[in-house]
């Protein structure tokens, strides 16, 4: 376990309100801890010693994550989403390592009005009460350029960016874009699993593609510089995408449909014509997403399947992590919301064993210490290992983000 980030004074989301009067209190799931640590390391001192030093020292940033705490008992779940107060796991994110973290707020369980999530007035609502906490304390930063980052690294804080997984709020309204862009939004997806009015999603039966509307919002999102995420859109969506958008894209997290055959995955063509474009592929490690045949029960392993598949695939200079991990129980999380991710169709055709948690992976504080120690135990150089944690996604940020 890494040691607290120095800047770190120990501060709870919302202190600076009184719960039970400001708020309504909830117990939350443990931040540190939840889990019986990974084992399947197996470092020597030296590789040890190695991994915390990479970690230390160099630009790692996620492409994706859920930093927020969820509810101890997930029956609170619906009752906690709906009060619109999702505390950010600062204590966690003080013992990450990152430098930057892309934290796509959970919109599609986003349910303060309505139980179908995504509705517009709910995603500012999030947003802007995260903000007020964000600004309460000085380790966890609001982050929305490269000299942010930057800072980050320079001062020990945590470089936090909002993003979205689907442009599904902005609905018919272009302008919409401008407006999360200055609420601090500088990536989203196109579309979740659901088709919205931008294109189609990975879950419907035909995707019609990129549609007229959704060309207009590309060009603006590259004109305002939001970095833009096609991990679920459906397949000719997303290449729609990439041929559009000016800009390089990102598959922020998602695996290779080569290595384990759900449609949340994605196929070589789209890996491919991604990486062609400048863009990169995050590695995900959500629950039951990024399995292999080789390693068919969740684990570290069976995402290190997919990270060396696309590796070989399109090169190392167009590979990342997106890990999408958060403070909780993961998997309760998915089966309280299987209708609104859409869990059946996008992980459905293909049998599986439930894990209650992804082993080397369960959540933002132990990923990236796990992910590097994997990549120092199988050889990668230095300099291989700095372009994956955040130098690839670096680059394309530095070319997209005005």
């Amino acid at each position: 376990m890494l040691e607290p980030a120095p800047r770190y004074t120990g501060y709870t989301a919302y202190d600076y309100l009184e719960a039970g009067k400001d708020y309504r209190e909830f117990t939350y799931a443990q931040q540190l801890g939840r889990v019986p640590a990974y084992q399947g390391l197996e470092l020597s001192a030296e590789q040890e010693e190695r991994t915390r030093r990479l970690l230390a020292e160099e630009t790692v940033i996620s492409l994706h994550e859920h930093v927020q705490v969820f509810p101890e008992d997930m029956t609170d779940l619906r009752e906690h989403i709906r009060r619109g107060r999702e505390p950010t796991g600062y204590e966690g994110l003080s013992r990450s390592g990152l430098t930057a973290v892309f934290d796509n707020g959970m919109d599609g369980t986003c349910c303060i009005s309505s139980d179908a999530g995504w509705k517009y007035q709910d995603v500012l609502f999030d947003l802007g009460v995260r903000m007020a906490d964000l600004a309460h304390q000085d380790f966890v930063m609001k982050a929305e350029s490269i000299k942010d980052i930057e800072y980050a690294a320079e001062t020990g804080r945590v470089a936090h960016i909002f993003a979205l997984e689907a442009a599904t709020p902005i609905e018919n309204e272009i302008d919409r874009l401008d407006v999360l862009y200055g609420f601090g939004v500088r990536q989203m997806g196109i579309a979740y699993s659901e088709a919205n009015l931008l294109g189609g999603g990975l879950k419907e039966r035909g995707d019609g593609g990129l549609t007229y509307l959704g060309d207009r919002a590309v060009e603006r999102m590259n004109k305002l510089g939001i970095a833009i995420d096609i991990s679920h859109s459906g397949d000719r969506t997303g290449l729609d995408v990439i041929k559009k958008s000016a800009l390089p894209v990102f598959i922020t997290h998602a695996g290779s449909r080569t290595v384990w055959p759900t449609n949340r995955m994605k196929d070589d063509e789209t890996i491919k014509a991604c990486a062609e474009r400048g863009g990169v592929i995050g590695i995900e490690a959500a629950p039951h997403t990024t399995l292999s045949r080789k390693h068919p029960l969740h684990s570290l392993e069976s995402v290190m399947d997919h990270f060396t598949f696309c590796v070989d695939l399109v090169g190392i200079d167009h590979v990342s992590f997106g890990p999408d991990t958060l403070f909780g129980d993961h998997v309760g999380l998915h089966d309280a919301f299987a209708a609104n991710l859409s869990l059946g169709q996008a992980h459905g055709g293909v049998e599986f064993e439930k894990v209650p948690y992804v082993d080397g992976l369960e959540n933002p504080a132990e990923g990236f210490f796990n992910i590097i120690g994997w990549l120092v135990g199988h050889g990668y150089s230095d300099d291989e290992i700095r372009k994956v944690v955040g130098g690839n996604t670096l680059r394309v940020l530095k070319e997209v983000w005005v």
